[in-house]
This record gives structure tokens, C-alpha cells and sequence, in this order.
């Protein structure tokens, strides 16, 4: 693997790149998988085709947080507020998830792995 700032070869347990200080995760500089460079909201990598959007938790938010958000506080949109969905919650939170039924749409995407944050991002599962 190489790190996302520098392009140095870094193992695949590291936390942080000896060469540049930052965890090899959180560049945007180079491809992790083949060194070659990559425009900064590069979504792949246009020579190896490998993904590159939510490599680090710092990008995305957290999958299961989200997930028991919506299970257990769907109706108040919660987490809605959490993914900085915030017009969204304030709608869910005035109609009770319309009645259960966008909390319940919201809960299966989640589940499936195809709801977004505010930003656009898909949720990131932490190991």
C-alpha cells in the first residue's frame, strides 16, 4: 500500500506514514494501490480503477452509529442530524418519520448500504 500525501510505500496495519506524519489514508494526492497520481476528488483511480471516496473514517460517518440512530430514534430523524442532513430531520422530526415510513426507507438503505450523509458520502462500516 502507499500513502495517500507522499506516495511511500507503507504497510497495510500502519496508522501513520513515517515519511509525511499523516495516517496513509487521509491524502488525496496519489492512488493507495499504484502510486499514480490522482486529482484531489478523484472518486477512482484512473490507472488501476481501484475506489478511492471513504478510505478514512474521518471522511464518512459511521455505519452502525447510523444504523441504531434510525432503529431506535427514526421517528425523531436523528440521525438525519447526524449525517448533517439537517432539513431533512427537521421534516422527520415535525412528522414523526411520516408516520414510520420514511424511517423505515431510511433504516433498509442503511442497511442495504445505500444511504448518503449531507455530503453525498456513503457511510463508512468500521471493523
Amino acid at each position: 500500500m502507499y500513502c495517500r500525501n507522499c506516495a511511500n510505500e507503507v504497510s497495510d496495519k500502519a496508522i501513520m506514514c513515517v515519511a509525511c506524519g499523516t495516517p496513509p489514508l487521509d491524502g488525496n494526492r496519489y492512488c493507495y494501490n499504484c502510486k499514480a497520481p490522482t486529482a484531489p476528488n478523484a472518486i477512482v483511480c484512473m490507472s488501476c480503477g481501484v475506489g478511492l471516496q471513504n478510505l478514512g473514517t474521518k471522511d464518512g460517518k459511521d455505519w452502525l452509529t447510523t444504523l441504531l440512530l434510525c432503529l431506535f430514534l427514526g421517528g425523531l430523524g436523528i440521525h438525519r442530524f447526524y449525517t448533517k442532513s439537517t432539513l431533512i430531520g427537521v421534516i422527520q422530526l415535525f412528522t414523526l418519520g411520516c408516520c414510520g415510513v420514511w424511517t423505515l426507507v431510511d433504516l433498509i438503505m442503511i442497511i442495504v448500504g445505500t444511504y448518503k450523509d449531507g455530503d453525498g458520502k456513503l457511510l463508512v462500516k468500521n471493523n
